[in-house]
């Protein structure tokens, strides 16, 4: 597993699977998560979860988190 973090888009995603590839992800489920942002999870087409995406990870993760992430 490892995560990323793009500042600029104040985006987080963790990757359950190393390597995704483009088009692998069939389903997302949003979850809202009210004044803060969203949490995406990404499912293949076997429903195996994929990664999670975080919309708004400065508000949804603490700083330490976000500190050890993979920057893009």
């Amino acid at each position: 597993m490892r995560m990323t973090f793009d500042p600029d888009a104040n985006a987080a995603y963790f990757y359950i699977e190393d390597e995704i590839s483009p088009g692998a992800a069939i389903e997302n489920v949003v979850v809202e998560r009210a004044s803060k942002g969203d949490i995406v999870l990404d499912f293949d087409a076997n429903g195996y979860l994929l990664g999670v995406e975080i919309i708004g990870a400065t508000g949804l993760l603490h700083g330490p988190v976000l500190s050890v992430a993979e920057r893009l």
